[in-house]
């Protein structure tokens, strides 16, 4: 029997944000997006140091629910991590958003509006129709009071999954998809796909007015792969920006504790293999290997954290 060549990467867990201020960050996405506690913790210890490749590490995370969808808020305790460049911009190579879906676009503007956010687009934009694979698709780019990149999209009858269009009595529903900056849309397609075992699902070129407006970048063009996972769950956005071209890349000496490091949360069936694999391949670790955790305050039995082709991090967990 031929040996297995990918990792069985099952569903997205989680997308986890490092913030200057949990309660802060707590109460902003509580409030303003319409996320529930559903817990709020407290970790240390060589385990989770040697996890993040941080030094002496102590940790809050606090856990939030919008929908079936999860994020961690992550506070490091006692360090102060680099804020996010005050000049991002989207094709920067350290972009990532999280896709919030909202039942009615209008409102969910009118509502966040209302708190202190930096907005990126100009307003809620509406994708042309000569755009097959987004047709109709709202969307509105800001950031969050880290700075942190967001998106509020709605969908059209015609677009997205089901789950989306169920009738609800809530404004925010869940989150759709993390979009990141690529440098090499085949190169990222290598590491996502061939090696972790994900699909594309969807391909689309957005240009014209509507993405300058939506990026508040000028005359922007991006080739965007859409990828989800084996199990329904957040799926990955590939944004590879074909003008104004590549932006900045990852400082190389950013840290977990950083608050522009975001991390995508991957569950596996077999992290041994997994590693196993990624380190064949050539794949950039953080963690120095599969990390076992005995406390009872953790939500996983072990973890190990690489980066993406670009140094965006994943961190690979067995639940």
């Amino acid at each position: 029997m031929p040996s297995q060549t990918y990792v069985q990467g099952q569903r997205i867990r989680a997308i986890g944000l490092t913030v200057t201020n949990c309660d802060r960050a707590l109460n902003f996405y509580k409030e303003a997006l319409g996320f529930e506690l559903v817990s709020d913790i407290t970790v240390e210890g060589q385990n989770h140091s040697d996890l993040e490749d941080v030094t002496e590490a102590k940790i809050r995370i606090v856990t939030l629910r919008l929908g079936d969808e999860l994020i961690e808020l992550m506070e490091y305790l006692n360090i102060q991590g680099k804020l996010i460049p005050s000049d991002s911009q989207s094709n920067d190579l350290w972009f990532q958003h999280l896709a919030i879906v909202v039942s009615d676009m209008d409102r969910a503007y009118a509502h966040l509006r209302s708190f202190p956010i930096e907005p990126i687009s100009v307003s809620p934009q509406t994708m042309p129709s000569s755009n097959e694979a987004s047709a109709g698709v709202r969307a509105f780019k800001f950031k969050d009071l880290d700075g942190h990149d967001l998106e509020l999209i709605w969908f059209p009858p015609d677009k997205g999954k089901d789950k989306w269009h169920q009738n609800s009595n809530r404004l925010f529903l869940g989150i759709d998809h993390s979009a990141i900056a690529v440098s090499n849309t085949e190169q990222s397609l290598h590491f996502y796909c061939d090696l972790l075992g994900m699909q594309i699902d969807s391909r689309s070129l957005n240009w014209e007015s509507t993405q300058t407006s939506l990026d508040n970048l000028p005359g922007a063009k991006v080739q965007i792969t859409g990828l989800r996972p084996d199990q329904d769950s957040v799926g990955i956005e590939l944004l590879d920006y074909i003008l104004p071209g590549k932006g900045r890349p990852i400082p190389s000496d950013w840290k977990s504790c950083d608050i522009a490091k975001m991390q995508i949360e991957l569950v596996v069936n077999d992290i041994e293999q997994a590693v196993e694999i990624l380190r064949q391949n050539g794949v950039q670790f953080v963690s120095s290997g599969v990390i076992q955790f005995t406390d009872s305050a953790s939500p996983d039995r072990q973890g190990c954290l690489v980066k993406d082709p670009d140094g965006h991090a994943i961190l690979l967990i067995a639940e």
